[in-house]
């Protein structure tokens, strides 16, 4: 990598770091249940994504200060045809979120973070605050299933609380692609910034996942359980 690239890229992401830790103080961001998560090793957390995915910078840095490893996010395919994103996520930690990718991530012992729902649940709108948007993923499942990893859920809860839905949300967004979902208001909460609501991170137990050689059916019936425990986790994030 050029010499300077390099430099570039390292000021990004220790401007990042910063805005990250900003963002967790503004919104007195906590982790629940810390203790399931190992200091080393191959981790693959999966969970419900906010409004925006605007909530992802905290919960990193909530992450890192808990094991003193930096995660590596699953990004929405979507993201990578978006010229600057696609150039600056790498960067981040953000691979795009293929099979492939998850693997070898994996193998590589990280500590992997993956939204089933993706753009469904972060260019969410009004009626699907907290709405999980997995009825077609399949693919995390599969990773955990071929790599033999256990699945870790967790569950945000606020994240879902730090933007408006103004009336005519619809006329008030920018289109990100050409795609229908990658739609962002344009409205934000208090004035310039979000709403400063709390923001609450809650891990749950490793669900071990089906073998590699399980029926479909198998298949998403641990995608279901998964499902519910995040459902779960959140009522706790709620009353934590």
């Amino acid at each position: 990598m050029d010499a300077s690239l390099a430099s570039l890229r390292r000021a990004v992401f220790r401007f990042a770091e910063r805005g990250a830790a900003l963002s967790a103080l503004y919104h007195r961001a906590r982790l629940v249940g810390s203790e399931h998560l190992p200091h080393d090793g191959p981790v693959l957390l999966v969970g419900n994504h906010g409004v925006w995915g605007y909530e992802t910078p905290a919960f990193f840095h909530l992450l890192h200060r808990a094991t003193g490893r930096y995660p590596l996010g699953l990004a929405e395919r979507g993201f990578f045809r978006i010229p600057l994103v696609r150039t600056v996520l790498p960067w981040l930690g953000g691979v795009e979120g293929t099979r492939e990718n998850a693997l070898a991530a994996l193998e590589s012992g990280e500590l992997v973070v993956c939204y089933p729902g993706g753009a469904w649940e972060t260019f969410k709108r009004r009626h699907g605050r907290y709405r999980l948007r997995w009825e077609r993923a399949l693919g995390f499942v599969k990773v955990a299933a071929q790599a033999g990893i256990p699945v870790v859920p967790f569950a945000g809860f606020g994240v879902d609380d730090t933007f408006f839905w103004p009336p005519g949300e619809e006329r008030l967004c920018l289109r990100l692609t050409a795609d229908e979902r990658y739609r962002m208001p344009l409205v934000m909460g208090l004035g310039p910034l979000p709403l400063p609501v709390q923001l609450t991170f809650a891990v749950g137990a490793p669900l071990e996942p089906p073998p590699p050689d399980a029926s479909e059916h198998r298949l998403c019936h641990f995608r279901d359980c998964v499902a519910a425990s995040v459902r779960r986790l959140l009522v706790r994030a709620c009353h934590a």
